[in-house]
């Protein structure tokens, strides 16, 4: 497996690039095909290789699904019926967010964002209707992603959405007044944004998370 991922390395392959035959890797990693197979087996598992029958393999997405699935399976798995694993899940967000507060707000200082307004205005409106505003949260999210050049910060708040929506059936419902707070607090994230204002972004951010973990502790 290793000499398969060292390969990919070696020739600068990219997602989506195809891999020698079975034969060919046998003879350039000097190994059987029995262990060419039992590699790609497993690089097809994490999302390294993608193997199509009758074409051929290829390198994967390398994304972090796999990541998911083992994440998702451990909450399930969880001793507390996920509670305790979702509140992991919820800090780990938490701390993704807080951590790009200063990248985020300098690169949104003084811009103006209908469409993230857009959003807000649907989400404050569905939480006075007692109306569930997910989609609508991990797009406002994506979205502010978009103004950071970091793919990988991308791929991990979109796994830990993924992870998330997975174990947020087990909690409570979350009240009426909740939603509508957690709906200002997007509001407020915005709003400190495009104003600059690093501090008021941190706040903001700590309100946004605040409801979700008092329904986790049950409080």
């Amino acid at each position: 497996m290793d000499a398969i991922k060292s390969y990919i390395l070696r020739h600068g392959l990219r997602p989506g690039d195809r891999l020698p035959t079975e034969s060919a890797l046998c003879a350039d990693l000097g190994v059987s095909r029995s262990s060419v197979r039992e590699a790609l087996r497993k690089l097809q598992a994490l999302d390294i290789v993608t193997v199509r029958q009758g074409s051929g393999s290829y390198v994967g997405n390398m994304s972090m699904q796999p990541l998911v699935e083992t994440l998702v399976l451990r909450a399930a798995l969880d001793d507390i019926n996920g509670v305790q694993s979702l509140h992991s899940i919820i800090e780990t967000r938490r701390a993704l967010d807080l951590g790009i507060a200063l990248p985020l707000t300098r690169a949104m200082t003084g811009t103006s964002n209908p469409q993230l307004w857009k959003l807000v205005h649907t989400m404050t409106k569905h939480a006075h209707a007692g109306i569930s505003y997910l989609d609508e949260d991990i797009a406002f999210h994506s979205r502010l992603l978009a103004y950071l050049n970091n793919p990988l910060m991308h791929q991990l708040v979109a796994a830990m959405w993924l992870v998330h929506q997975s174990v947020t059936p087990q909690l409570a419902t979350a009240s009426r007044q909740e939603m509508v707070d957690t709906a200002a607090a997007h509001a407020a994230i915005l709003r400190a944004c495009e104003a600059g204002d690093t501090d008021a972004y941190t706040a903001a951010v700590d309100a946004h998370y605040a409801p979700l973990i008092a329904i986790i502790e049950g409080r």
